[in-house]
């Protein structure tokens, strides 16, 4: 293991000592401020923020922007950015109270996923697919206890129906993995499960 890596796994931590339960937001970096998931991640961040949950976010745009504003705005709780070296997404947003940023992608996508209670997954491309599957894998085998959301019925429809038919009928996943994550578009309702943890 590389200096870096070591030094990134060790840093990071200081980041996250704070005593609230975090709830990890994933979701695409090239939603504007006008686009409705981004409007409805910056209202769920402001009211989980208000409860006194923190949110992380992967610190660059869209989603992300929008998660760290609401909880920013909140005031009320911790906004974490945890950003990596990338070419093409490499300034972290200004909505936060903390931030880090990664040598790599590895140990920001389990600082992510390591110490969230919940995971909120708003539509999103490669990267964000990368993160729902590797959080449904660790939920699938009993690594981590969480509640998954996908926001965006419309979106997540396609995705849902292939792992509900096609994963479930050629039994490469069991019946009841289905159950990992729930789909809603209602903000209020989402708050309320993340809540009861």
């Amino acid at each position: 293991m590389s200096s870096d890596l070591i030094e990134d796994f060790v840093k990071f931590q200081g980041v996250l000592a704070h005593n609230n339960k975090n709830v990890t937001f994933f979701g695409s970096a090239r939603f504007d401020e006008e686009n409705l998931y981004y409007k409805s991640a910056r209202e769920l961040a402001y009211k989980l923020g208000e409860l006194g949950f923190a949110v992380l976010t992967g610190g660059g745009d869209g989603i992300m922007c929008a998660a760290n504003k609401g909880a920013y705005e909140s005031g009320k709780s911790p906004s974490v950015a945890l950003n990596v070296r990338l070419p093409f997404e490499q300034r972290t947003n200004p909505y936060t109270t903390a931030d880090y940023l990664f040598s790599s992608l590895s140990p920001r996508k389990f600082a992510l996923t390591d110490s969230s209670v919940a995971f909120v997954v708003f539509p999103g491309g490669y990267g964000t697919l990368d993160e729902l599957f590797e959080i449904l894998v660790l939920a699938q085998v009993g690594t981590k206890k969480v509640k998954i959301f996908l926001f965006g019925s419309e979106f997540w429809s396609g995705l849902d129906n292939f792992i509900k038919t096609t994963l479930v009928n050629e039994k490469t996943i069991n019946p009841q993995d289905v159950n990992l994550y729930h789909i809603s578009d209602d903000i209020d309702y989402i708050v309320s499960e993340i809540l009861n943890i």
